[in-house]
């Protein structure tokens, strides 16, 4: 009886440093169930058992009790830390701590519908009808069709193809519209640095600007060492700034996104001596805190909350874009950006065309060399809060491609010297969906 008795002690002892150990994480759980569940649900528009079957059927995550209410979402671990999610027009859904009051978000972005009836990409009055005789239409939807072939591996929700702004094909797995809203995830970080290149343009600042000097830090007496980090540096995140961009684990980026209610600060806490070598470290809160640097150069919290989507975002009509704040009201530009399919193709077309849309020059044309020439130590893989393809990283596709890259394998391909842009949607990347194999059996069709 008692060697029973020492057994039991011994497994509750077990148990015990096992919840313990993993009871910070439950935070982690339930703050992304209750998030995803939310913007998912009132964004998106799809529904519970849609998002529950899928994004959220991965180990931990499915382990989160979800509750769904008007406009709120609460979710458990096992009836312990519960996190709950608000939604608000204009602001998205917004993961909230036991302090967050509601009642004190009274603001939300000016949006302005373009209505010039003109078909894609300068309008939503459906797509041009026009045949290419370079283009091998059928290899072209073989190539399609090779990225939903295998559904439960590659996981592919939305494609589409367009070549010298025309739409040449595009595809939806079940459940997914082209009106159906995608959340870029980091995708969202190639938008934020779109806003620069515009403010560039405008005369209102330059890659040399060294924003520090602006912000208010954290308290340090004297001056503040990373006062001469210019902004060209946090673009290609290589500020010397320490970051541990793991999700798997309770790190800066987990805490940030799923703990912090002011994420443009998250950045700025961590360890930074002026003999910290300047090398490339990928960083989501060194977008967050580019967000918070362009919060600084507008008068009012307004201004900042209209900038992204009267000089961007509605000026080329993608007005199923929408970008989430955190609960200090900041564009949690790292990852919260969510824009159907064809709205993310008009995003890269803006690209392709070296910012110029419809008569229009948003941004300097110039822009497009600087974001797409390689950061140091990224191996010709990262430019300014862009992907590259500049040392051949997808071995048959041209080195000229640049792309913004999404979590779980959200992409927009730019590849400028086939005038094509890619967008390919989903829950795998490498290697289970083969990024290599799809835009090289895209561009054979391109004679």
């Amino acid at each position: 009886m008692k060697f029973i008795k020492r057994i039991l002690i011994a497994l509750l002892l077990v148990i015990a440093g096992i919840v313990l150990l993993n009871y910070p994480k439950l935070n982690i759980i339930s703050g992304f169930a209750s998030k995803n569940m939310a913007s998912s649900r009132f964004i998106a528009h799809r529904s519970v058992e849609s998002v529950n079957a899928n994004d959220h059927n991965v180990p931990m995550i499915k382990l989160a009790d979800i509750k769904v209410h008007e406009n709120e979402v609460a979710a458990t671990v096992y009836g312990l830390m519960e996190r709950k999610s608000v939604c608000r027009d204009g602001l998205g859904c917004i993961l909230v701590n036991d302090d967050f009051d509601i009642n004190e978000i009274n603001y939300r972005p000016n949006r302005t519908k373009l209505e010039n009836g003109l078909p894609f990409p300068y309008g939503d009055n459906g797509t041009k009808d026009t045949i290419f005789e370079n283009v091998d239409y059928q290899q072209l939807q073989k190539a399609i069709d090779g990225a939903f072939a295998n559904a439960e591996v590659q996981k592919t929700r939305t494609v589409l193809v367009s070549y010298k702004n025309h739409i040449l094909g595009e595809k939806y797995a079940a459940g997914f519209t082209k009106d159906t809203p995608i959340l870029g995830w980091s995708m969202t970080k190639s938008v934020l640095a779109t806003l620069f290149g515009i403010l560039q343009h405008q005369g209102k600042l330059s890659m040399d600007y060294q924003p520090f000097k602006e912000l208010e830090l954290t308290g340090l007496v004297g001056k503040d060492p990373r006062e001469i980090i210019p902004l060209d540096d946090l673009l290609r995140m290589q500020s010397a700034m320490e970051w541990d961009e793991d999700y798997s684990s309770i790190s800066d980026v987990t805490k940030m996104l799923f703990m912090a209610s002011d994420m443009t600060k998250s950045q700025i806490n961590t360890d930074y001596t002026l003999n910290s070598p300047k090398v490339w470290n990928y960083s989501s809160g060194t977008s967050n805190l580019l967000s918070g640097i362009l919060r600084k150069h507008f008068k009012s919290h307004q201004e900042y909350l209209d900038f992204p989507y009267s000089a961007l975002i509605d000026k080329i009509g993608m007005h199923s874009m929408l970008i989430e704040t955190d609960m200090a009201g900041n564009f949690v530009g790292s990852s919260y950006g969510w824009a159907n399919t064809r709205d993310w193709a008009k995003f890269g077309i803006l690209h392709l065309n070296k910012g110029h849309w419809n008569g229009e020059q948003l941004f300097n044309p110039e822009w497009i060399d600087y974001i797409t020439e390689p950061t140091a130590q990224s191996n010709g893989t990262y430019g300014a809060h862009w992907w590259l393809n500049a040392e051949g990283k997808y071995t048959d596709v041209p080195r000229d491609l640049f792309s913004a890259n999404g979590y779980q394998g959200q992409y927009v391909f730019i590849i400028p010297s086939k005038e094509l842009v890619i967008v390919r949607t989903g829950l795998a990347e490498t290697p289970e969906f083969d990024v290599n194999k799809f835009i090289s059996e895209v561009i054979k069709a391109i004679k």
